[in-house]
């Protein structure tokens, strides 16, 4: 395994990068170029590329490898970059996790392979088969909604005793679910408890979490790190107003629109009514058409997301 200079636990604001696109198989390079200073600027502590908010699985490799590649060349090592290697095989994500670790990458994120289905057993089995073959550290990624498997409390604590397994990232939503796995790890200080949903970024970082992958935090990156400091300050009058404000973002944005795919859609054409990147998406979903965009532009207005020269 490499080296790897990673801060154990990972702590604060880690965004999912988005991937900009020009087109299916292109990637939007000044858009990326401007994107990762955007992020930088505000102040998070990592990035996250090709994760969910990445739409990764619907990305060829060729371009997967890209992005990756591109990223890391334009972070340089000012803050660590984490790489989504989940697949439906288990050779292709191996085969990623290296890729990432000789383009400079400093950690692995695995979620469980989304087609069939495994039981707890088989996926603890997975997950001892594939830590020793990688070459960087890794973190789990429990996203039951789209993997149709959660990594159960218990098979959590056994994977504590790998070696190469250094954390996990929730992604379920689940409160309940998130306090269990705080208990389990209470005597591993080392072991980094991030969270997906913004809207439970406050709450996990006072109950004992350390930091939130975040999607909105592509758009308004140091709003989610004031927030992130003033949980881990116990500053709660900072805690409610910011809390708020991400609460906010979240019900305008996200929310434009019917289907699940509001969240991606809604995200990418914040960022490209910001002037940052372009709002293609990748197959099978499309970006907001003019009416939908209107109500984006409206609520980056409303909360003073915009620039005087950026609109959609």
């Amino acid at each position: 395994m490499t080296d790897s200079k990673l801060p154990k636990p990972l702590s604060g604001i880690i965004p999912p990068m988005i991937t900009p696109l020009k087109d299916r198989n292109t990637l939007d390079i000044e858009g990326l170029e401007r994107l990762v200073e955007h992020i930088i600027a505000g102040g998070v502590h990592g990035l996250f590329v090709l994760g969910t908010t990445g739409e990764a699985p619907s990305l060829s490799y060729q371009l997967r490898q890209e992005v990756l590649e591109r990223t890391c060349n334009l972070v340089k090592g000012r803050i660590p970059v984490i790489v989504g290697i989940t697949d439906t095989s288990y050779v292709e994500s191996v085969n990623l996790a290296e890729f990432a670790a000789d383009c400079g990458a400093d950690a692995v994120v695995l979620a469980a392979p989304y087609y069939f289905p495994a039981g707890q057993p088989e996926l603890l089995e997975y997950v001892t088969h594939i830590a020793p073959e990688l070459p960087l550290p890794m973190y789990l990624y429990n996203m039951p909604s789209l993997t149709k498997v959660t990594f159960d409390p218990s098979m959590v604590k056994q994977a504590l005793d790998i070696p190469n397994v250094i954390g996990l990232k929730d992604s379920s939503g689940n409160m309940i679910y998130l306090h269990e796995i705080i208990q389990i790890c209470k005597d591993r200080p080392d072991f980094t408890l991030l969270v997906g949903p913004e809207q439970l970024l406050a709450e996990s970082v006072l109950m004992g979490g350390h930091g939130g992958i975040n999607g909105g935090a592509n758009l308004a990156p140091k709003l989610y790190v004031d927030l992130y400091n003033a949980a881990k300050a116990e500053d709660m009058a900072t805690v409610r107003k910011l809390h708020n404000q991400v609460m906010e973002l979240a019900m305008s944005i996200y929310t434009v629109g019917k289907h699940g795919s509001t969240y991606l859609k809604g995200l990418k054409c914040a960022l490209s009514c910001a002037g940052i990147c372009s709002d293609m998406l990748a197959e099978p979903f499309t970006n907001f058409k003019d009416a939908e965009r209107a109500q984006v532009n409206s609520a980056l207005e409303k909360l003073g997301l915009l620039s005087d020269k950026a609109s959609c």
